[in-house]
C-alpha cells in the first residue's frame, strides 16, 4: 500500500457500468442487510489451502533475498516476482499478458490473466499489487494479497470453474509509487473494455500480524458479499478507512467501475475495542513492520491470511455466478444538462407513462454525471409528487471524478406514472460538470 494520495486524481472517461448481479448495482440508499442474491445453482467456493498461499510467500521472500532484499519497481526482484506468478498461471491454463510501462525512469510491469469462458461483457476482476517498497521484501505489503489472489486463481483452474461471468486477475506494478501500474492499465483500456468490468476486487495487506478485519464500503453488493462471509465465521468486520483511495482499487473506482476489497491494517494503532473483538494487542500497530525491512515471512498472521484467502474465493465464486433476475423496463433521458459551479440545483426529467399502480420497492436509478470533483455534488431523485430521495450527499473527502453508478430506491409509496426528476446541485466552488444521462429501471 502506498503512503499517501494526492487531493485530485486525473479524470478518466467511463461508460455506464454493468451491475455485478444483473440489475443489482451500487446503491447508496440500498439496504445492505438484504445482501446480494446469488442464484441457487451457484457452486460453493473451495477452501483455499493456507499452506499453498504461504508457499507463494516463501517464494517471494526467496526472490527478495536473491535480489538485494526487495521486490520494488525497477529492481530485478520485481521482474522475478512477475515471472514466478506468470509461470504458475500459464501452467494452469490461463491466458496471460504482461503490460509494460515506465515510471521514474524504470520499466514496470503489470500481469493480467484471463480464465477462458464466461460473459466478457460482465467481467469480474480480482487483483493485488506485486511490488514492495525498496526497504524490504514486502511479504505482508503486498505479498499477502498477491499470493492469495494467485492461489484463488489456481483454485479456479483446479475446479475448472465455468462461471456465468468472465474472470480476470491482475498483479500491478509500482503501486508504492502512486498506483502507477493499475492506473496505466485502466487508462489504456478502450472505453468499451472498461465498461465490461462489472466489478474489481482489491486485496492489499491481508495478513497483518496484529490484524483487523476491514471491508471496503465502495460498492454495497461487493461489501455485503464479504460481510456475509465473515458473519458466517462469527468474525465482526469494520469499514476500511486507513487505506481508502491509497491502493489500486482507486484506479478502477475513478473510472466508474464498482470496487471492493479486504484489508487487515497497516500503521494505525489497534484500539482496545478492536483488540477485544479480534484479539491481538491494543495500542500496537496492525502491522509494526509496515514499509520496513522486517516485513518478511515472519510478519504474517496465519489466521488472518487463511480467513481472507477463503473470503477471496467466496467472493469470486459468488459474484461470477449467474442470476435469473429480469432486466425490467427502462426509461431514460440522454440530454446533457450543465451543472453550474456552486450554483442552483438543476434537474433532468424522465416521464413514465402507461404503468399501473406504484413504483417498485427496488427502483433502479442509473446516473451518469461527468464532474471534475464529485464530492461537491448533492444528488436527489424527485418523484412526481415532489417527494425527494437523497441519492448522494456532498463530501469534502470524496476526491474522485464523475458519478457513474446505479442507486436503489424504495419508491413503493409513489405512483409509477408521472414526471420523475434527477436533481443535481454543486455546493462548492472551482469544479464543473454536467448530467450526461440518467435512467429509471422498473
Amino acid at each position: 500500500m502506498k503512503l499517501s494520495v494526492p487531493r485530485r486524481v486525473p479524470a478518466v472517461a467511463a461508460l455506464a457500468l454493468a451491475g455485478l448481479l444483473a440489475t443489482a448495482a451500487p446503491a447508496a440508499s440500498a439496504d445492505p442487510a438484504a445482501g446480494p442474491q446469488a442464484p441457487v445453482s451457484a457452486l460453493a467456493a473451495p477452501d483455499i489451502p493456507l499452506a499453498s498461499v504461504k508457499a507463494h510467500l516463501n517464494q517471494f521472500q526467496s526472490i527478495a533475498d536473491s535480489n538485494g532484499g526487495n521486490r520494488a519497481h525497477g529492481r530485478p526482484g520485481y521482474k522475478a516476482s512477475i515471472d514466478y506468478v506468470k509461470a504458475k498461471l500459464d501452467a494452469a491454463g490461463f491466458t496471460t499478458s504482461v503490460q509494460q510501462f515506465t515510471s521514474n525512469g524504470a520499466t514496470g510491469y503489470n500481469l493480467v490473466a484471463d480464465w477462458p469462458g464466461g460473459d466478457v461483457n460482465r467481467t469480474v476482476m480480482a487483483g493485488a499489487h506485486l511490488d514492495s517498497v525498496g526497504s524490504g521484501a514486502g511479504i505482508n505489503d503486498n505479498g499477502s494479497g498477491s499470493a492469495a489472489v494467485l492461489e484463488a486463481a489456481l483454485a479456479v483452474s483446479r475446479a475448472q470453474l465455468q462461471s456465468a461471468k468472465h474472470l480476470r486477475f491482475g498483479w500491478w506494478g509500482a503501486e508504492e509509487l502512486g498506483l502507477v501500474g493499475s492506473r496505466y492499465y485502466v487508462n489504456n483500456l478502450p472505453s468499451t473494455e472498461r465498461s465490461r468490468i462489472a466489478g474489481y476486487l482489491n486485496f492489499d495487506m491481508i495478513g497483518s500480524p496484529n490484524p483487523g478485519y476491514f471491508v471496503y464500503d465502495d460498492d454495497p453488493v461487493i461489501e455485503q458479499t464479504f460481510k456475509d462471509y465473515f458473519a458466517g465465521l462469527g468474525v465482526p468486520t469494520e469499514i476500511e478507512t486507513e487505506g481508502d483511495g491509497r491502493s489500486d482499487h482507486a484506479s478502477f473506482k475513478n473510472a466508474g467501475i464498482p470496487v471492493g476489497g479486504l484489508f487487515t491494517g497497516a500503521s494505525r494503532t489497534k484500539s482496545s475495542a478492536q483488540a477485544q473483538k479480534w484479539g491481538g494487542t491494543a495500542g500496537q500497530a496492525f502491522d509494526r513492520c509496515y514499509h520496513s525491512s522486517c516485513d518478511t515471512t515472519s510478519n504474517i498472521s496465519d489466521t488472518a491470511l487463511d480467513r481472507n484467502s477463503d473470503a477471496i474465493a467466496h467472493a469470486i465464486w459468488t459474484l461470477s455466478a449467474g442470476t435469473t433476475e429480469p432486466p425490467g423496463d427502462l426509461y431514460e433521458n440522454t440530454a446533457d444538462v450543465a451543472v453550474p459551479d456552486a450554483g442552483a440545483a438543476v434537474t433532468s426529467t424522465v416521464t413514465v407513462l402507461g404503468r399501473s399502480g406504484n413504483a417498485p420497492a427496488a427502483l433502479k436509478v442509473g446516473v451518469d454525471i461527468k464532474h471534475s470533483w464529485r464530492g461537491d455534488l448533492v444528488v436527489d431523485l424527485v418523484a412526481p409528487d415532489g417527494t425527494a430521495f437523497r441519492l448522494k450527499n456532498s463530501s469534502g473527502s470524496d476526491s474522485a471524478d464523475n458519478v457513474i453508478t446505479t442507486y436503489t430506491v424504495d419508491a413503493s409509496a409513489e405512483a409509477a406514472n408521472g414526471d420523475w426528476k434527477l436533481r443535481v446541485q454543486d455546493v462548492a466552488r472551482y469544479d464543473t460538470g454536467y448530467i450526461d444521462s440518467w435512467k429509471l429501471t422498473f
